[in-house]
């Protein structure tokens, strides 16, 4: 299907068309290419925290406007970051975030990587992706789990202009999961310098030392600035 032809499809206004752009909210400034509602959360908590007098309000995730997922076929981080972020941007002509992330473990070479999110087959089943993760690194001695959770965060603007971070966070992986906070890999990763899980800390804690955390603060300045542009 060419690009000309589903913008036709999904930007059409017919009578009683209940398209993603009739779908925006009004405020809505920023799309976060996400259907995820906890990284919608932690977005507006992270620009809250770095962007005075931010309204959380402005940002909406394309799960919210029924958006379809686009086929994340990158080998990089980068790639499917920035592949996600055209997706919702040509869709609601906004400004547009997305990230793509995942768990890095050193002895799986690199894996899970770019497929840490359908690890077990079924994307964004986080329970099956994290028993199967377990039960292949039953053998592996504690000394030997190290592990890094690795985010590229993409901002594309309606003309085009596109801004990338990557940003990571190393840590080990536990025997069992703790704490019940976060979502995905959380439980069972416990960051460098920490005696807790990610799962175990408050979202202010998370937020400030995740790689999520990192790549959004670190296009904070270009984020408030396209937000500003309307």
């Amino acid at each position: 299907m060419t690009t000309d032809g589903y913008l036709g499809g999904l930007m059409s206004e017919q009578p009683g068309d209940l398209s993603p752009m009739r779908r925006v909210p009004p405020s809505a400034r920023l799309v976060l290419g996400t259907a995820n509602a906890h990284k919608v959360g932690e977005l507006r908590a992270i620009l809250a925290a770095e962007i005075a007098g931010f309204d959380t309000t402005v940002v909406v995730g394309s799960g919210d406007l029924g958006l379809p997922s686009p086929v994340e076929d990158g080998v990089t981080f980068e790639e499917n970051a920035l592949l996600k972020a055209h997706h919702v941007g040509r869709a609601t002509r906004l400004p547009a975030l997305a990230d793509d992330s995942g768990l890095v473990v050193d002895v799986f070479g690199g894996a899970p990587g770019v497929f840490s999110a359908r690890w077990a087959g079924h994307h964004g089943d986080d329970r099956a992706n994290l028993e199967l993760l377990l039960a292949q690194l039953e053998d592996v001695p504690e000394h030997h789990r190290g592990a890094r959770f690795v985010c590229a965060a993409a901002l594309v603007t309606p003309a085009g202009e596109e801004y990338v971070e990557v940003a990571e966070i190393r840590g080990s992986l536990l025997l069992r999961p703790e704490g019940h906070g976060g979502f995905g890999y959380d439980p069972i990763f416990q960051p460098r310098g920490y005696s807790r899980s990610m799962a175990s800390l408050t979202p202010a804690e998370k937020n400030a030392i995740s790689h999520r955390g990192k790549a959004f603060r670190a296009l904070a300045d270009e984020i408030a600035s396209v937000i500003s542009r309307g």
